[in-house]
C-alpha cells in the first residue's frame, strides 16, 4: 500500500453578489456610454424624481474633448423619452440639470438632449381586480353537475376571469 499524501477538505463556499462578480463588465459598458459612476443609471428615479423617471432614463454622457490649458467643458446628459413627454420634459430641464449636478456634487452636466424613444426598462403590468360577481353567479348556474361547492366557485371564478379578458 502506498500512502498518499494529507487530505484537504475545501474550506467553507460564500456566494457573492452577481454584482460584485461583473462590475468590471459593467463599468466597461457604462464608460463606453460616457458615465463615469453606474450610479446615475441605476439611482435615476431617485436622482431625477419619480415623474421625470417614469417617463426619461439616461442614455449616454457625451464630454466634449479637453483643450489643452483650459477647464474640462460640462458634458452633454443625452435622456431617452417617451414621445408625448419630451415637451414636458424638456421644461422641466432646469430641474434635471440641477439634481443631476447636486448628485455629482460639481456642474458634471451643463446642458441636455433628448431622443424620443420608447424607454428600455419594461413597465410594471397592472394585476387586474377581481372579475364581477354577477359574472361569476352567471358562470356558476351553468356549473350544475359540479358537486364540490369550494371546485364550482374556484371554476366560475376562472370563468368570469376568461370571459372578462
Amino acid at each position: 500500500m502506498s500512502k498518499s499524501g494529507p487530505i484537504f477538505k475545501p474550506g467553507p463556499v460564500s456566494a457573492k453578489p452577481l454584482g460584485i462578480l461583473l462590475d468590471d463588465v459593467f463599468a466597461e459598458a457604462y464608460a463606453k456610454q460616457g458615465f463615469a459612476a453606474r450610479e446615475l443609471v441605476t439611482r435615476w428615479a431617485q436622482i431625477a424624481g419619480p415623474e421625470i423617471a417614469a417617463h426619461a432614463e439616461p442614455l449616454k454622457m457625451q464630454w466634449p474633448r479637453p483643450v489643452e490649458g483650459q477647464p474640462q467643458e460640462p458634458a452633454t446628459l443625452v435622456l431617452r423619452v417617451e414621445g408625448p413627454m419630451a415637451l414636458e420634459i424638456q421644461h422641466s430641464a432646469d430641474v434635471i440639470l440641477e439634481r443631476v449636478n447636486r448628485f455629482f456634487g460639481w456642474s458634471a452636466v451643463g446642458k441636455l438632449a433628448f431622443r424620443q424613444a420608447p424607454l428600455s426598462r419594461p413597465r410594471a403590468r397592472k394585476r387586474p381586480g377581481p372579475p364581477d360577481p354577477k359574472a361569476v353567479a352567471n358562470v356558476a348556474e351553468n356549473l350544475t353537475e359540479i358537486e364540490d361547492e369550494e371546485l364550482k366557485t374556484a371554476l366560475a371564478r376562472l370563468g368570469a376571469a376568461i370571459k372578462r379578458n
